[in-house]
């Protein structure tokens, strides 16, 4: 795959496109020019492309094959075809028993005010290179008063949901505005307020998160800013970082109470909360806008989950109509048909004992939009932090019907 040159959105990028799966309509060539990102692959990736490709079409996939989403399963594992294969397997194992497909077009989540009280999470406008911009402020994070509110079973559907609307409609704007391709966000973690008292709670919270990120969401963190650190932070990480993927290493920048001006350096200052050194002040409160190029009619289009929903609805609706005018004319024939007669229950009275709802209990919970997995930024997706993780480091798939219990240390 040769790069180009020139207005992106004047040239059609060198790359090529499988067009039973490549339908974009925005730049899908990287302007990051590193090995094995879109338009600057060498032919050995190209035909590892093809060949993971070949690989799932034979085992019966049919979605999610087009060549940006098996360009980053492969980068995640290093362009291993056997094992970025197992990945996303194992990735649509996941979304089949979790129901993601159905819960990005139908979930619901009128809470979300209240829980964000106690734990602000929300996608902001973007960065100086086009990137939609997520920010968590962990510190604030209160699970006893979140439990109250919701559950944990609907804090890990809205995780998943907006992982998948990060995907679709966000990126596609914002690579629309920005006229190249971009697959990342740049997040930010604010950890002021965290200290002993919740550090257990939050670290296991967000850590049972990321999972969801680091598995099934891959090569998603394009920058992670830690601010607020607390004392000793930066330090432990030194340690940990010795453990990651250089190039993950990379993204990640500890900063205590003086970052400001390094967030500056990334972000146009009308772009930055005005908590965060910022001089932005949204009219209902940044946090509860969700601004950005995917609200402009000029760069958001509906996202291809809502037409599948839309293509799924008319079918529906149109063989609903049919097998009522089918019935219709059946029942209009006179002697070939009696219509059917209406029957009385030999016990109408209503049952009085309640139906128990037994919950299973899994020990995945959800923390929100984005999590320290390290790759960054479905929200802040980090989950490069876990590329280097294989498959068998994910936690078992939670049964859209089951409650996952509340995250322990």
């Amino acid at each position: 795959m040769a790069t180009t040159t020139g207005n992106p959105e004047a040239e059609k990028p060198a790359i090529e496109l499988d067009p039973k799966y490549d339908h974009y309509d925005y730049p899908i060539t990287s302007p990051d020019k590193k090995s094995g990102h879109a338009g600057h692959t060498t032919k050995e990736q190209d035909a590892q492309l093809h060949q993971l490709r070949a690989v799932l079409e034979q085992l019966g996939y049919k979605d999610r094959l087009d060549t940006l989403t098996l360009l980053r399963f492969l980068r995640a594992r290093k362009f291993n075809v056997p094992m970025a294969k197992q990945m996303f397997v194992d990735c649509e194992k996941w979304r089949k028993e979790f129901g993601t497909d159905y819960l990005v077009g139908n979930f619901t989540y009128e809470e979300k005010p209240l829980v964000s009280h106690y734990y602000p999470q929300y996608y902001h406008k973007t960065d100086k290179l086009g990137r939609p911009i997520y920010i968590e402020q962990l510190g604030k994070i209160d699970l006893a008063a979140m439990y109250k509110i919701t559950t944990a079973e609907k804090m890990l559907q809205n995780l998943v949901v907006e992982f998948e609307r990060f995907a679709d409609p966000r990126l596609p704007a914002c690579s629309r505005k920005a006229g190249r391709l971009l697959e990342t966000s740049c997040t930010i973690m604010d950890l002021k307020g965290v200290g002993l008292s919740n550090m257990n709670s939050v670290y296991g919270y967000v850590k049972q998160a990321s999972a969801i990120s680091q598995n099934y969401y891959p090569e998603r963190m394009g920058k992670l800013y830690l601010i607020n650190a607390p004392w000793g932070f930066s330090s432990i990480f030194s340690i940990v970082k010795g453990f990651l993927d250089p190039v993950t290493v990379e993204k990640i920048s500890i900063l205590g109470s003086g970052y400001q001006t390094e967030l500056l350096k990334q972000i146009p200052s009308e772009n930055l909360p005005k908590q965060f050194g910022g001089v932005c002040e949204c009219k209902g409160g940044c946090g509860m806008t969700d601004p950005g190029p995917w609200q402009d009619p000029q760069w958001a289009r509906p996202p291809k989950w809502a037409e599948q929903k839309d293509a799924t609805k008319t079918t529906d609706d149109a063989a609903t109509a049919d097998d009522t005018t089918t019935a219709g004319k059946e029942l209009g024939e006179g002697d070939k048909a009696q219509k059917p007669t209406p029957t009385t229950p030999a016990d109408p009275k209503p049952s009085t004992t309640p139906t128990a709802t037994t919950a299973t209990t899994t020990t995945t919970a959800g923390a929100g939009t984005a999590t320290v997995s390290m790759d960054g930024g479905a929200s802040g997706d980090p989950s490069d932090l876990a590329t280097q993780s294989s498959s068998k480091d994910a936690p078992p798939a939670p049964q859209p019907g089951a409650t996952p219990a509340p995250a322990t240390a």
